[in-house]
């Protein structure tokens, strides 16, 4: 794919290259040192070949950075991002959170850098108003994965635009790397670029052998990419470089030998990594960029090339609060579930199944991608309706949730599927989805201790813990929490709470569970987010549970009940729960408070406690996992093993009303 904006021959083209990369150079030793913090040294050895990208060779719009066919540009080396704001600057790109309060940004407005005040963060951030990318760096490793997923989306779309991906030969070393480079030749996404910065050093020290530019070269034709070894200071060797990109029929990668800390000999002797110059340095570092950039007085490098027009057959995405959802039957039977429904049993993983493939009937921005278990997750019955929008991300994870990370930003409704304890390995990534506020829906099936006779490797037991403590930071619009996590008991509530994560413009997770379970609910009970459910009132204690737990919780009402003692029992099927009205509820049940839960404390107990913690006439007290689990015989078994059994419940609410107030 040539650009045919560019009529010029090569040597004229890249003539004024050495001195707009020496130009961006000043800006970011400047504002590195007026920020007292950053990475010069990174960020210029990235100088020529952003400048080439950023004024020759992506199309793209500086002024409309939310452009739909506009070339994207993912940092996966963060910290290197003083280059990127010194180039867009110079162009006078748009900056802000919407196109209604864009304004152009300036080469003064370089002092702002890290200000909390401003939108140029010390790693990229477009949350915080930098919408020339799409995605948060700086965890390092991740960012391939993201333009993988925008990859995706350019192919859903129909759309040209290409994907350029510059990586730090240090965390090339990173797992999540291997599992990008996989899943893009996996889904032939010729139109990736991996630009790999091989500067030679780290943060402590050189880099490894195993990351010197000849062996990252063998590893990516290894992997079966197209993979070529420049200059990363040569404009001649860049832009011939990125023209066999073009034309690659298989993903390209460019390992350029760049030097950390170019232009400026005091930042290329010792370590200056992270470290900038003294206001007091910046003279000697101007001269020395000025020396660079000296006897360079051919053609200057222009305007970048405008971004396609978007393609006519683009597939509109409706809103999915207006879609009209079939009821729960209907769902269950499009989903291949009739007969388990006609039984009365299912297990809140085939629900969900069910019901994304509905999402997927009624919306076509829903994507899927699953870690080689649809079979178990029931993501497979998406996957039979919409292979087109299913994408098999195999045994990796960590790259699973950072594609979606990228689908989110290229406008896509993904969710991701595993083991909930499978994705805790991902716990990083869908922490730099949550500063990007990624559109993204997790959803870990066998959670809790009730996978038994499968062991505690295969159980989730501090997922809810985790995902809790998301929930207790407002988002954006200071109503919504960051993410919102829900734990169905039944097929029903599975349903609905798949539509509320799809409802919810924003990052949701959900545990569902393995074991079939009968249904409690009627099809047409009401959630809502923050809500939860009544499902017996009595006047003597209180019970809190959710997820598979319920139906503990249905027992031990009946064990309690034996003797005459009447307990109320909540469903918490959603964090953050509103606490106000829980506490009127708990008050009601005697304001003594039993909250259980199969996996470990941190969870729902800590929530409820919390919320009771406002109000002195309810008192809490929390049961989670007694003892490490291991393989059972079922789950009756495991959750005594556990002392999280019916049974057990039950003695420990005697046990507490025993005790005065």
């Amino acid at each position: 794919m040539q650009n045919s904006t560019v009529t010029t021959p090569v040597s004229q083209q890249t003539a004024g290259l050495q001195r707009k990369a020496a130009e961006l150079g000043k800006l970011v030793v400047r504002m590195t040192a007026m920020a007292g913090a950053g990475h010069p040294s990174s960020g210029l050895s990235l100088a020529h070949l952003v400048t080439w990208l950023m004024y020759r060779h992506m199309r793209y719009d500086p002024a409309n950075p939310w452009h739909p066919t506009a070339d994207r540009l993912v940092l996966s080396e963060g910290h290197a991002v003083p280059i990127i704001y010194a180039a867009y600057a110079d162009l006078g790109g748009a900056v802000g959170k919407s196109p209604d309060e864009a304004q152009p940004l300036r080469p003064a407005d370089v002092d702002t850098l890290r200000m909390h005040t401003g939108v140029l963060d010390g790693h990229p951030n477009p949350a915080e108003g930098f919408p020339f990318f799409d995605a948060a760096t700086g965890s390092l490793g991740q960012g391939l994965s993201v333009a993988a997923g925008l990859a995706l989306a350019a192919r859903l779309d129909r759309s040209k635009r290409r994907i350029y991906a510059l990586i730090g030969d240090g965390e090339s070393r990173e797992g999540q790397i291997a599992e990008a480079l996989d899943f893009i030749m996996d889904h032939k996404l010729r139109n990736v670029c991996a630009v790999f910065n091989a500067n030679g050093q780290g943060q402590a020290d050189f880099v490894s052998q195993q990351q010197s530019p000849q062996r990252l070269l063998a590893k990516l034709r290894a992997y079966g990419w197209q993979a070529v070894m420049i200059d990363g200071h040569d404009p001649q060797a860049i832009a011939a470089a990125f023209k066999k990109a073009e034309r690659a029929r298989r993903p390209f990668a460019i390992v350029a030998c760049t030097v950390k800390g170019w232009g400026v000999s005091d930042l290329q002797h010792g370590n200056w990594h992270g470290k900038p110059l003294k206001p007091d340095q910046l003279d000697a570092a101007y001269a020395s960029l000025d020396q660079m950039a000296a006897g360079d007085e051919r053609v200057e490098v222009g305007p970048p090339p405008a971004p396609l027009p978007p393609p006519a057959n683009m597939t509109p995405r409706p809103d999915p609060r207006s879609v009209n959802w079939p009821s729960f039957e209907e769902t269950m039977n499009s989903g291949g579930l009739g007969k388990d429904l006609e039984k009365g049993k299912l297990a809140t993983r085939q629900a969900y199944g069910a019901t994304l493939k509905v999402a997927g009937d009624l919306l076509p921005q829903v994507v899927v991608l699953d870690g080689d278990v649809s079979n178990s997750t029931f993501s497979n019955i998406f996957a039979k309706a919409h292979p087109e929008r299913f994408f098999e991300a195999k045994i990796a994870e960590q790259n699973m949730v950072s594609v979606a990370a990228g689908l989110s930003a290229a406008g896509f409704i993904p969710f991701a599927n595993s083991f909930a304890k499978f994705l805790a390995r991902t716990y990083d990534q869908v922490e730099l989805a949550s500063i990007s506020r990624a559109n993204i829906k997790l959803v870990g099936s066998h959670a809790g201790i009730t996978p038994a006779s499968d062991g505690p490797s295969q159980m989730a037991l501090s997922d809810v813990a985790y995902f809790r403590s998301y929930t207790a930071v407002r988002g954006d619009d200071r109503t919504s929490p960051l993410c919102w996590c829900y734990q169905p008991a039944d097929a029903v509530a599975a349903y609905h709470c798949t539509r509320l994560m799809l409802e919810h413009h924003g990052m949701c997770y959900m545990r569902t569970h393995r074991p079939s379970v009968p249904l409690i609910y009627a099809p047409d009970t009401r959630f809502e987010p923050g809500g939860f459910q009544v499902l017996a009132a009595g006047p003597d204690v209180s019970l809190v549970t959710a997820g598979y737990m319920v139906h503990v919780g249905r027992q031990v009402l009946e064990m309690l009940a034996k003797q005459n003692i009447h307990a109320t029992l909540v469903d918490a099927y959603c964090l953050p729960l509103d606490g106000e009205r829980l506490i009127e509820v708990l008050r009601k049940g005697g304001g003594r408070t039993l909250v259980f839960e199969d996996n470990y404390g941190g969870g729902l107990g800590a929530a409820v406690a919390e919320a009771a913690a406002r109000d002195c006439r309810v008192t809490v007290s929390t049961l989670c996992c007694q003892r490490f689990p291991r393989s059972a015989r079922g789950e009756a078994e495991i959750l005594d093993y556990c002392g999280v059994g019916p049974g057990q419940v039950a003695d420990h609410v005697l046990a507490m009303l025993r005790r005065p107030d």
